[in-house]
């Protein structure tokens, strides 16, 4: 039987799906980066052969860490599903002579080199510039026009994510980013392999989009994913995923599977989303490209990453098209054939649909909301109205335990914020979208009231 290393952090796919797909293709060692969730920590023990969690003293060089375990327990495949692991996963194959995403990995992690290399090829994206120091934004500033996006090289999540109306805003965005940067890394949310990443940045022109001009009702987002895979170096584009508008800054609500393009609009946005990839040179890995929609057809490259989209993208593209991914993605990796789509699959092909929402402490409006709630799933799936045929659960792995506190959203703290993760099943993306928007109005009417003694002082600052 076949062996894989299974290189678990922060991030990506719910860890039980991921490690139930995997197992079913081979023998699973897990090298836990982070600590488990609780949730799935004994389904880990019974799957995997052996979980080693390393203490942080021997993680200064972490490929050296994954090779060696590599060698130890003889795999024959090395592969993670999480942004913060990408690289160091990917220069260990290079050293174990095993596929992967390739010496390229980082163009598809920092995005000062991600946005230069797409400059280089003369790709649509945001007017940019790299900063590393406060002076370096001020002279950004200068000389983009506002508003301007502040952002991490090496986040996800939209962590750390800052808009800057005018040069006045300069010194409050670089200092609450740094500050963020550095509280996601205590929380384990932050690269592990490249050293100071934390303190790299990159400010970007906020282009503005147009949902009316690609989508045919309104609720959608005006951006979208095309989820992929390379394989031997060539990009298989699998489907869209669609979205729910962000929330101030930029920070993700809700995908939805499938993405409700025309076929000649999908068409154009999978042609972007393959020059983008071709163009940093990614080998054998999954990918998730986001792409702005603007008026008149415009698009503009947002980021991709070597590695299948997060929260239940992966999960949504199998109960919708029956592709499991992780499964197809380790059979690649051990060398058996497998068979990609040959076009990115359509809503046409669609069984139903599915979406993820992350529960933020933001009503519908973007605004905050009036009082502290505490999260409840069953109180919320006894209450809200869902559509007939729709069904709710919550992915207990990447959600507060019910009774816990919900945090009051932090604008530059992005998703580290969410209370929780939903998934919805319902007959169509419309539907699905439908649904989300009642229970984003519902929530903090059905969610219990926080009595003023559970409030502890630090809570109030999340």
């Amino acid at each position: 039987m076949s062996t894989v290393l299974l290189v678990h952090a922060k991030g990506g796919p719910p860890l039980g799906h991921v490690l139930s797909r995997t197992a079913a293709r081979a023998e699973v060692h897990l090298l836990a980066l982070s600590a488990l969730p609780p949730a799935v920590a004994g389904a880990a023990r019974r799957l995997c052969a052996s979980v080693v969690t390393p203490a942080d003293a021997h993680r200064s060089d972490l490929v050296s860490l994954i090779v060696k375990r590599a060698e130890a327990v003889g795999a024959d495949a090395v592969l993670t599903f999480s942004e913060y692991a990408v690289v160091a996963v990917a220069e260990a194959c290079e050293a174990l002579g095993l596929p992967g995403a390739g010496g390229a990995s980082a163009l598809a992690r920092d995005k000062r080199l991600m946005r230069r290399t797409w400059q280089e090829h003369g790709l649509p994206q945001p007017e940019f510039r790299a900063v590393a120091t406060e002076a370096d934004l001020r002279d950004a500033a200068a000389d983009l026009p506002c508003p301007l996006l502040l952002k991490a090289a090496w986040s996800a999540g939209s962590t750390a994510h800052q808009i800057i109306r005018s040069p006045h805003e300069v010194s409050g965005a670089w200092r609450r980013s740094r500050e963020v940067m550095a509280e996601s890394a205590q929380l384990g949310f932050a690269e592990l392999h490249v050293a100071e990443a934390q303190g790299d940045f990159v400010v970007e022109r906020i282009v503005t989009g147009s949902v009316a001009d690609w989508f045919d009702e309104p609720g959608w987002g005006d951006y979208v994913s095309v989820e992929g895979v390379v394989a031997d170096g060539t990009f298989h584009p699998v489907c869209l995923s669609g979205r729910m508008p962000t929330v101030e800054p930029f920070t993700e609500r809700a995908g939805i599977t499938p993405a409700l393009l025309s076929p000649d609009a999908q068409d154009r946005v999978v042609a972007l989303a393959r020059e983008a990839v071709d163009a940093l040179g990614l080998r054998d890995c999954g990918t998730h490209t986001e792409i702005k929609l603007g008026a008149d057809g415009r698009m503009w490259l947002i980021e991709t990453a070597a590695r299948f989209g997060g929260a239940m993208t992966v999960p949504q593209i199998e109960e919708v098209f029956g592709l499991d991914l992780v499964g197809m993605l380790v059979d690649h990796l051990l060398g058996r054939p497998v068979e990609w789509p040959e076009q990115a699959l359509t809503p046409a092909q669609a069984h139903g649909a599915a979406g993820s929402l992350v529960v933020l402490a933001v009503d519908g409006r973007g605004q905050a909301w009036q009082d502290r709630r505490v999260w409840d799933f069953p109180a919320v799936s006894a209450v809200v109205p869902l559509s007939r045929g729709s069904e709710l659960s919550v992915v207990a792995e990447s959600s507060l335990a019910d009774g816990s506190v919900v945090p009051v959203y932090d604008p530059a703290a992005g998703a580290n914020t969410m209370a929780a993760l939903c998934l919805l099943s319902a007959t169509d993306a419309r539907t699905v979208l439908r649904d989300f928007e009642t229970l984003i109005d519902a929530l903090p009417r059905v969610l219990p009231a926080v009595r003023p003694s559970a409030v502890q002082p630090e809570e109030v600052s999340v």
